[in-house]
């Protein structure tokens, strides 16, 4: 079945509405679901389609249908993302609007229903005023367990709570990793984060906060997509820290700590990324939050740092201000605010525990990896360069005077801690100042923490001064308020855990009740519990007050104090050891600040080195990120360029199309208006196309002429009616005129009257009203001339007195301009003498560069001219060495001929007897037997007139002829019969049988002569002596008579002899 044609959005959205007209909103929404999602929609204007957009999202709401609300907006998107970001806003905007009005109109019908049931179950339908609670109403609560106003809620509320967190989900999804949408992105956020506070929303607000890191991570995933955030422009990553600054807080708000965390772990991601520092304001609520995050984690130490660090950030943002800097831009910083972060930074200070109450393993590993990392990653949390310790804070705070700048109670429970000696009364000095801290409810927090501290003071000064004591006197000791007393069991646990960390080494006697601390000289709290340090908020050497030192430190510092005596006593005794100690310290001294100066110059040049690299290293990367941002831009706005041509194209085509079939119905319906206004019945069952216009043109003038007439003839009848009826009414009116005049006179002169004698009236009255007013001002005058004269006065002092402090004014920047124009000419000089020198000195080196580029060609061409000539003498040499061994191999064949010659003996030659030469030209015939006449003889002898000649008779067979020595086949005489000779291959010194005979025809028969046979020929091994050649022909004169030049010998048979080696033999 093909697909349903394609309609205009018009035409969709009013069939929609007529869907809807008739109680069929589900058709209404599928149609206009189809309609967005069809591919012919992508070429649709925008501006057709939102209106079907924005009723598509309406009906989807109201019918709960997400998931279509979803796939259509996604289709939107893609289509309007490039031409049209507006409207995808708009419509996103509406779906979320109508999504909370939902919820909210849900919200108001359960509160109906519920105030409803209420109403139902008051007094009107109790039966019994004294018995409200029936057994049934009992038994039914006790099964049900719920509340109506839950199941209330849970049947209205909580679906459209669904779809509202889902339209929020959609929303995100749909927005993400778009620049062109970020705005919109990160308000939908705040929005997503608002919903979840409001309603409470724990398990929703930790989807979103996964699903906005999941986005995060994507948008560094396709970074190099069209349209993609950056996170390395400034004002996304601004944008992106001011989300996750929103979503902590909610974190907070809804006590999701481990959300918290992770949202604290994603700012200082973003921040590490960030080239622009962040404002001190968002800055002030990270360390905040974080001090709430650590104290519900009982990480008392860090939630310490943290307040350190908010202080610090305070006392910057107070510097800040008071140097003119924006406040909008940083945290209060009032005196008030910043004593209660001091008294916050020491209270937390003196809370973290000395000894740790953690499960930690203690002494049974050595090392915790995974507390450092922890550490650690706490450590870059807080910005901090080191772990902070115990000590470290307090020596920061006294660094900054935070003990005398917070309350006075935090001031006097430092001093009993950290300061005073008193295990007597530590816990009674204490109790007033922890009644205090209990009072207010920020600081009630910290007193079971402090409490820890106290009790861990107690028993580090009780072991310095009792070896034992009665477990009953030190619960006596350690009284506290009422509120936050502590059992005899917190005590042994806490002197347990203590001994467990190595902190504490005490001994308990349960049978006794006595507390026994360790005596063993030999022994070591600390020594016995190597791997426990961890446990531990201060290392042994703390800051706890001694009276004395315990036996177990006598011994373990026995040799130290032996060796510091030893060293005293060689200082009075030999001289000479502190003249040799004083030299070489003065010899150190004297070598350090000989070195000094150096060592800070290699330093300043090697940070100096360093800025420079860095510098070159930031341009190189704006460089390439300026590049890649020009690249992309240029890329987006080509592709921008093609979709908005193919876009105006189709557009174009569309409207041509749009304009010709509006021109067509225009036509047609201006055809039907005119036949409709002709009232034409004959012509209304005939096709209008059919029509011609010339027609339909003359039936129109003819209906008209016929109207003419027709409004013609009525206008005449009417026309004559009103004359007659305007004749009858002027004669009637003609016989009361003169009455009518004469009662108009009457009331004319009645009025005139009246008005002339209340104007009189008014007249007299306001003429004396003056009058009076006059007299009263007249006293007035005197005081107010010697006023205004008064006035006039000092306006006039006034005026020269300003007048002289403009003209002083004036002279004074005229002076000052004066100045600036005498400066900026004097630096212009510098400048330009600065510039001239430099131009001076740059035209110097180029001269410079030139000269000595100038001597390199001039020792390169003398170079090149040496390595030329040794070349060429080199050549020389190999010619002459060439020739020398030519001449040596020819002397050589020379002595080898000679040899040979002298050795070999001449051939014995027999004649050979001549043989008649034919009569007749031509090449000599072969004896053949049975032998006729050739065609060329026949056709010689018809030519001459002859009879042919007859085939000779048969001659008898030859007797056989002794063996003669074979010669060369030159040696024969031309009239010896037999076949001619062939022009082999090598015998080229005389010519073949053709020429011959050529030559002999037209030389009137003289013979050729023979060609001399070769030397040294030798006769095959048949037994025969050698053939003796006399000649190899080459030694033959020409044809033409010319004796050709003998060629040389080349000193090897049959090599080739190049034509420079002929010449210079």
């Amino acid at each position: 079945m093909p697909p349903p044609p394609h309609q205009k959005p018009e035409n969709v959205l009013k069939r929609a509405h007529e869907l809807i007209g008739v109680k069929q909103a589900p058709a209404a929404l599928t149609l206009l679901h189809e309609h967005i999602t069809s591919k012919r929609s992508r070429n649709v204007p925008i501006t057709s389609l939102e209106p079907v957009m924005l009723l598509l999202v309406e009906l989807s709401v109201e019918q709960k249908k997400g998931k279509l609300a979803k796939d259509a907006l996604y289709q939107y998107k893609n289509i309007a993302q490039n031409t049209n970001v507006g409207t995808i806003e708009l419509v996103l905007k509406k779906f979320i609007e109508l999504a909370a009005e939902k919820v909210t109109a849900a919200q108001q019908k359960a509160d109906e229903v519920q105030s409803s049931i209420e109403a139902t179950t008051t007094s009107d339908n109790v039966e019994d005023l004294e018995a409200s609670e029936t057994p049934e109403s009992i038994l039914l609560a006790t099964v049900s367990g719920e509340q109506s106003r839950d199941r209330t809620d849970r049947a209205i509320v909580t679906p459209w709570l669904k779809f509202l967190w889902e339209a929020y989900r959609t929303v995100l999804d749909i927005l993400r990793n778009n620049a062109r949408l970020e705005l919109l992105y990160q308000s939908t956020a705040m929005q997503a984060f608002d919903f979840c506070l409001k309603y409470a929303r724990k398990t929703e607000f930790r989807r979103l906060c996964e699903l906005l890191r999941n986005h995060v991570q994507t948008a560094a995933k396709y970074s190099a997509q069209m349209h993609a955030i950056n996170l390395s422009d400034p004002d996304t990553l601004q944008r992106h820290l001011e989300t996750r600054f929103q979503q902590l807080n909610v974190a907070v708000e809804l006590e999701l700590w481990q959300e918290a965390f992770r949202s604290v772990e994603d700012i200082h991601t973003l921040l590490n990324l960030s080239k622009r520092p962040p404002k001190n304001i968002m800055m002030a609520n990270y360390y905040e939050k974080l001090t709430r995050i650590f104290l519900v984690g009982e990480n008392y130490l860090f939630h310490a740092a943290a307040w350190s660090r908010y202080y610090n950030l305070l006392r910057q943002s107070a510097a800040i201000v008071a140097a003119g800097g924006k406040k909008s831009e940083n945290p209060p910083t009032s005196e008030a605010d910043l004593q209660k972060a001091a008294t916050f930074v020491v209270l937390s200070a003196l809370s973290i525990p000395v000894i740790s109450t953690s499960r930690s393993r203690g002494a049974m590993v050595d090392f915790d990896e995974a507390r450092k990392n922890k550490n650690s990653r706490l450590t870059h949390l807080l910005g901090m360069s080191q772990a902070p310790t115990r000590a470290l804070l307090f020596r920061d705070a006294l660094s900054k005077s935070l003990i005398r700048r917070c309350r006075p109670e935090i001031r006097d429970l430092y001093n009993i801690l950290e300061v005073d000696f008193h295990p007597l009364s530590i816990c009674k000095k204490i109790s007033p100042i922890l009644a205090k801290i209990g009072a207010d409810e920020e600081m009630q927090k910290y007193i079971i923490p402090l409490q820890q501290v106290i009790l861990t003071r107690l028993f580090q000064q009780l072991s310095q001064v009792y070896e034992t004591v009665d477990l009953d006197f030190v619960e006596s000791l350690a009284q506290f308020p009422e509120p936050f007393q502590v059992t005899r069991a917190t005590i042994e646990k806490f002197i347990m855990n203590g001994n467990k960390k190595g902190d504490l080494a005490i001994r308990m006697d349960h049978a006794t009740g006595v507390l026994s601390f360790d005596a063993d000289v030999f022994s070591s709290a600390k020594a016995a519990h190597a791997g426990s340090s961890a446990g531990s908020a201060e290392s042994e050497t703390g800051s706890v007050q001694r009276l004395q030192s315990t036996p177990s430190q006598i011994v373990r510092s026995q040799l130290t104090r032996v060796a510091e005596v030893l060293y005293t006593t060689c200082q009075y005794i030999d001289p000479k050891f502190n003249e040799a100690r004083i030299q070489a310290r003065d010899a150190a001294f004297a070598r350090a600040k000989a070195g000094a100066e150096k060592e800070h110059l290699e330093i300043l040049a090697r940070k100096e080195i360093i800025q420079k690299r860095k510098d070159k290293a930031s341009e190189a990367q704006a460089a390439r990120d300026k590049e890649n941002a020009r690249k992309k831009m240029v890329q987006e706005q080509l592709l921008q360029q093609a979709e908005a041509a193919r876009l105006a194209e189709e557009q174009k085509l569309r409207e041509a199309k749009r304009l010709a079939n509006e021109r067509e119905q225009i036509k047609r319906k201006e055809v039907e208006s005119m036949l409709k206004d002709m009232k034409l019945e004959d012509l209304a069952g005939e096709d209008l196309d059919t029509l011609d216009s010339n027609k339909i043109r003359m039936i129109k003038l003819q209906q008209l002429e016929r109207e003419k007439n027709t409004v013609a003839e009525k206008l005449r009848i009417t026309g004559k009616r009103l004359d007659h009826l305007e004749r009858a009414f002027r004669k009637e009116e003609a016989k009361k005129l003169l009455e009518d005049y004469a009662k108009q006179r009457e009331r004319d002169l009645k009025v005139y009257e009246l008005t002339k004698a209340q104007t009189l009236k008014e007249a007299e009255e306001k003429h004396k009203a003056d009058v009076e007013i006059k007299h009263r001002l007249s006293r007035l005058m005197p005081f107010y001339e010697s006023f205004r004269s008064n006035l006039h006065e000092r306006r006039r002092d006034e005026f020269e007195k300003r007048r002289r402090d403009a003209d002083r004014e004036l002279e004074k920047m005229i002076n000052a301009r004066k100045k600036e124009y005498r400066d900026r000419k004097i630096r212009e000089k510098r400048e330009r003498e600065e510039k001239e020198r430099a131009l001076r000195e740059a035209e110097e080196r180029a001269a410079r560069e030139k000269e000595e580029e100038e001597r390199r060609k001039e020792a390169k061409k003398e170079e090149m001219a040496r390595i030329k000539e040794e070349r060429e003498k080199e050549r020389e040499k190999a010619r002459e060495a060439q020739a020398r061994q030519q001449q040596r191999e020819e002397e050589a064949m020379a002595r080898r001929k000679a040899e040979k010659a002298a050795d070999s003996a001449p051939p014995i030659r027999r004649e050979i007897p001549p043989v008649e030469a034919p009569s007749a030209a031509g090449p000599p015939r072969i004896a053949l037997a049975g032998n006729r006449p050739s065609w060329r003889e026949r056709e010689a002898a018809k030519a001459a007139g002859g009879a042919p000649p007859e085939p000779a008779a048969a001659a008898p067979p030859p007797a056989r002829a002794p063996p003669v020595e074979r010669t060369d086949s030159n040696e024969r005489p031309p009239a010896a019969g037999g076949p001619p000779r062939l022009a082999l291959a090598g015998k080229t010194g005389g010519s073949s049988w053709r020429e011959r005979e050529a030559a002999r025809s037209a030389g009137g028969g003289a013979p050729i002569p023979e060609r001399p046979a070769p030397q040294g020929r030798v006769s095959s091994g048949r037994g025969g002596a050698p053939i003796e050649r006399e000649g190899s022909g080459r030694g033959e004169p020409a044809k033409d008579g010319a004796t050709p030049e003998p060629l040389k010998a080349s000193g090897a048979p049959g090599k080739y002899v190049p034509k420079w080696r002929r010449d210079n033999a």
